[in-house]
Formats: structure tokens, C-alpha cells, sequence
């Protein structure tokens, strides 16, 4: 393969870095993961008394959520991030870095499947697929979060790749069913292991290939299945009833009967049948002409249709059939996201490459790439606006490294619901004491000369007891009125709340908070780009016309008022 190719993948790993590190704090969906990531590294994994072991260190036991989830991916990425602790100095840094190893694992898997992509529609459409990818916001900004579904995303991607092998490998006997059966294999392991909705994928593809390849059973499709689910099995039983001390447990299963079979997953909120299609879909693309231009186009194109059929028939009666569900989550589709620009990528390259014979293909061509240019600015902007979602992990940062302590005595915090769902993790808070791993980077954290205690009860009959409060040094709470006793506001973290939408003359050219005392530092930072770029953009470019990012206070971080005031 050329070197130009490799030049835009490059995109892929660096924006998905550069994500990481403008928005580095977590949300609730990413919990369990992150904490069990932590907990291994921080603590181990006990050789006795596992079950005492667990409950003293390991968060899972005390907040175990709804089903039970695998630690599969968590062992997986804590043993992938060990060898680099070296380059860390601190447990923040190294949420960083376990983040980052994620996402780089997720954009190995986005150039493997691009390089399929070359192998199928050729070397134009592998550029066009690398600018595709590489500004789509969705897939770029979640590929490093310790979501389920993003563990899955690296072998279902892979899986993908399978599918452009063996088209172009169809004339090399026996490598396309190979192609076919490491597919079907690599997704039937994901879906076990990870998410079971990978099951209709693996049912969606089976039936596409028996219907348009001369696919055999015996030798295809039963040893993919049934190897795709023995070493799933043999991966996530043994770990995770070891984990969970309760054998046998096969966690994915657990969630799916809870969820599919049993209709909890509507507890969460339904969405209609075309959720998937009408919203879903085009958000994770972004780029509307992908799908409305790129995508017909290599329909329409005798060279690309059949290559573009294999991969979109399945991909899209998978989404179909997940539709009939209702609960939906864009995340639940997020698989398929890489097939179809995959798809669109081989419309713009056939595009392209015409520019030179027509105008009207010339022209179109320049809207391409200015599409993505504009996609670009999109992704920057939401990049810009999601890293304000995490006033959690903001205030406690805040309160370990920006606000005075007492000294010469222990300090206990108290972490409310709110703070917890947006930003703050085990990775966050301060140890005292030797712990495992992380002797030497806690040996160089300032915070270590202090002990440092942390509750997360949700009980609603502990929060009304007076005595419950007295524990505490500081609280960071959404609502200090629920706050027993003598508290002072020492800090507030303020977050996104929306956006508005100005005409010209409105608004007072202040920035882009609604407080200009907004105190939340990282917001602060962002809202005077947002500032600077109204400055440029607003009146000499856009006419007047502006959108305006609302903060509002997130997040107090109380301290006891001493007595006496």
C-alpha cells in the first residue's frame, strides 16, 4: 500500500487522541468498566480469599448495578495497559492512559477495515473512507470509552474487514469461505462475550450469504458458530464467575434475558420504530452527503454494487430487525457505522475520479470536501460542548488539587448521585497508604500527604440522618438544600445546559456562558474560544447569526462551616 493512504489514516488514531485528552473524564455508562479497570490495576487480583478481597477493594460489590456485566474487557485492557505505567505520574493520568490504549485498539481495528476498503474499491476510496471516518464525531469521541459496545466495535470492524476479503479474494480457492468463517466467528465471540445484539447481526449475515453464496454449512457456518460461542463461553464463564464469585455466570446472557426477555430494557424509555434510520443512523454518519449522494451513487455504479450489496444488506436488516425492540440507543447500531462509509467512501471515489472528464462531477467533488471540511468544524464543536457534560470530574479535581485543606487530619468526601454520573471514578480520588501498581506514582502525588475518604450511598434513609453528615469534610452535591448541617459554598462547577440560537443583535457579546463568574475552570477555557470564534465569525462571516452555549451550576463543592459562624 502506498504512503498517501497512511497519511489520512493517521487522521483516525490522532483525532481519536486528541478526543481523550479535551474530554477526559467519564460518564455513568462507562462505570463499570472504568472501575473494574481500576480496581485490577490498582489493587490485583487476589490468589486467596477472593471473596473477602473483593468486597474490602473492588467496587462491583458495592455497586453492582442491575445484571451482572463481564470482565472480559476490563482484565483485557488492564493487562494491555500495564506495560505503560511507566509514562504516567499519576492515577488521573493513568485513566489516560487505559482510555488511550482503548481508542487506539478501536482505530487499528478503523485502519484494518480501511485497508479492506483499499483491497475492495481501491485507493481512492480508502482516502475518502479515512476522511469519512476520521470526522465522524460519534465513532471517533466514544472509541476510546469503556463502553461494552466499544470493546465489541474492535472485533466486529474486524469482522467487517471479512466481508471486503472475500470478494476480493473470491477467485483464490477456499479464502473467501475462510473470510466468511473468521466474520462470522469474530462477531458470534463479540456478541457472546460483549453484546448480545451482535446475534442478529451473525443471524443477518448467515442468511445473507446462504442466499447469495455457494456457502457451506457443514464447513462455514457451524465452525464459526460453534467456535465463536465455545471460546466465548470458555473466555467470559471463567472469569467472570471468579469475578463475581458465583459459578457459573455467563453475564451477557443474564442481561439479555433481563433485558430482551424479560422488557426491562423499555424501563429506560422506548423511541419509535424509525429511531434507527431516521435519527440514529444519520447522527453517527454526520456527514449528510454520505448517505444521500455517496452512498446511491455506489449503488448505481456497476463496479461497486455488488461489493456495496454485501455489505450493506446485512448491515441494514440488522438495524431493521433491532428496530422492532423499544428501547434504542445509537450505540446499539454503532457496528455498522464503519460498512457504511465504507459504502459511501467508494461513491466519492468514483466521484472523484471523474472530476477532470466533467464540470458537474468536478463540482460535486469540491462539495465532498467541503463537507468534510464542514464535518470537521462539526465534530470540533461537539467535541467542544461534550467535554462540558463532566462537571463530576471537574469538581473533584478542583477540590483535591485547587481548593485549601486543613492539614493534620483525615478529610472525608461525600460524592452525590449527580457528581458520580458525570466524571468521577476511583481513578479520580486520592489513596493513602501503600497500594499495589500505583506505589510510585502515588509517592509523587502531592495529595498523598493526606488521607483521604469517600462515600457514595444513594440509601434515602442514611441522607436523612443528621449523624450521617457529621462524617464529612467536604460534599460535592447537585443540590446543597438536601445537605444536613452547616455548609458554605466553596466552589461551583458549572456545565452545559443547551444552546440558543441568535439573530442578529441578540445577545450581549459576553462569551458564551451565562454567567460570566461561571467558576468551573476547564468550562472557562472553553467559553473563551467560543468567545474568540464569535468574535471572528459571527458578524464577518455569518451575518449575525450565532449559537450560544448555556452553562448553568452543575455542581457545588461545600465545605463545613466552622462552628461558631
Amino acid at each position: 500500500m502506498g504512503r498517501i493512504e497512511w497519511v489520512f489514516y493517521l487522521l483516525i488514531p490522532a483525532s481519536i487522541l486528541i478526543h481523550v485528552f479535551v474530554a477526559p473524564y467519564t460518564k455513568v455508562e462507562e462505570s463499570f468498566n472504568i472501575q473494574a479497570i481500576h480496581d485490577i490495576l490498582i489493587h490485583g487480583i487476589p490468589n486467596e480469599n477472593a471473596e473477602q478481597f473483593f468486597t474490602a477493594n473492588y467496587d462491583h460489590i458495592s455497586f453492582p448495578g442491575s445484571v451482572p456485566r463481564t470482565f472480559a474487557g476490563a482484565l483485557i485492557l488492564s493487562g494491555l495497559s500495564r506495560p505503560w505505567i511507566w509514562l504516567v505520574r499519576s492515577p488521573q493520568q493513568l485513566q489516560l492512559l487505559v482510555r488511550s490504549v482503548l481508542g487506539l485498539l478501536n482505530a487499528a481495528a478503523l485502519v484494518y477495515f480501511g485497508q479492506g476498503v483499499q483491497r475492495a474499491f481501491g485507493r481512492s476510496a480508502a482516502v475518502w473512507y479515512a476522511l469519512f471516518q476520521s470526522s465522524q464525531f460519534h465513532i471517533i469521541y466514544y472509541a476510546s470509552r469503556t463502553l461494552p459496545n466499544m470493546f465489541a466495535f474492535v472485533f466486529s470492524t474486524i469482522a467487517l474487514k471479512g466481508i471486503l476479503d472475500a470478494h476480493s479474494n473470491q477467485f483464490k480457492p477456499g479464502s473467501a469461505a475462510r473470510s466468511y468463517r473468521l466474520s462470522l466467528y469474530l462477531l458470534t465471540f463479540a456478541g457472546v462475550v460483549f453484546r448480545s445484539e451482535l446475534a442478529i447481526l451473525v443471524g443477518t449475515l448467515t442468511i445473507y450469504l446462504l442466499a447469495t453464496r455457494p456457502i457451506s454449512i457443514p464447513k462455514v457456518i457451524i465452525p464459526a458458530g460453534l467456535g465463536g460461542l465455545v471460546m466465548g463461553l470458555l473466555c467470559t464463564i471463567p472469569i467472570d464467575s471468579y469475578f463475581w464469585q458465583s459459578f457459573p455466570l455467563w453475564p451477557e446472557w443474564i442481561a439479555f434475558y433481563y433485558n430482551t426477555i424479560e422488557g426491562h430494557s423499555a424501563d429506560w424509555g422506548t423511541s419509535p420504530w424509525h429511531f434507527y434510520l431516521i435519527n440514529a443512523l444519520p447522527r453517527l454518519l454526520l456527514n449528510p452527503l454520505t448517505y444521500l449522494l455517496c452512498v446511491p451513487v455506489a449503488l448505481v455504479n456497476p463496479v461497486s454494487r455488488q461489493r456495496s450489496l454485501d455489505l450493506l444488506i446485512p448491515l441494514l436488516s440488522f438495524v431493521g430487525l433491532y428496530s422492532f425492540l423499544p428501547h434504542k440507543e445509537w450505540r446499539f447500531v454503532i457496528y455498522v457505522i464503519p460498512g457504511l462509509t465504507a459504502v459511501a467512501a467508494a461513491g466519492a471515489a468514483w466521484i472523484s475520479t471523474r472530476s477532470a472528464k466533467s464540470g458537474a462531477y468536478k463540482l460535486l467533488t469540491v462539495g465532498l470536501i467541503g463537507s468534510i471540511v464542514l464535518s470537521f468544524a462539526a465534530s470540533t464543536a461537539l467535541l467542544g460542548i461534550s467535554s462540558l457534560n463532566y462537571p463530576g470530574g471537574e469538581a473533584l479535581t478542583t477540590l483535591h488539587h485547587q481548593l485549601p485543606h486543613p492539614e493534620g487530619r483525615p478529610l472525608r468526601v461525600y460524592l452525590d448521585n449527580l457528581a458520580c454520573q458525570t466524571g468521577v471514578t476511583r481513578f479520580l480520588e486520592v489513596h493513602n497508604g501503600p497500594q499495589t501498581v500505583m506505589d510510585v506514582l502515588e509517592a509523587q502525588d502531592f495529595a498523598n500527604h493526606k488521607s483521604w475518604g469517600y462515600s457514595k450511598t444513594e440509601d434515602p434513609e442514611v441522607l436523612l440522618d443528621p449523624r450521617f453528615w457529621d462524617n464529612f469534610d467536604y460534599v460535592l452535591a447537585e443540590r446543597p438544600e438536601k445537605v444536613i448541617g452547616s455548609w458554605e459554598v466553596v466552589h461551583t462547577v458549572y456545565g452545559f445546559s443547551g444552546i440558543s440560537f441568535l439573530r442578529p443583535g441578540e445577545g450581549l457579546g459576553k462569551g458564551s456562558t451565562t454567567d460570566e463568574n461561571a467558576a468551573a475552570h476547564y468550562t472557562d477555557r472553553v467559553a473563551a474560544v467560543w468567545a474568540t470564534l464569535e468574535e471572528k465569525l459571527r458578524y464577518p462571516l455569518l451575518r449575525g447569526y450565532w449559537v450560544k452555549l448555556n452553562m448553568q451550576p452543575k455542581i457545588r463543592i461545600l465545605a463545613r462551616r466552622p462552628i461558631g459562624i
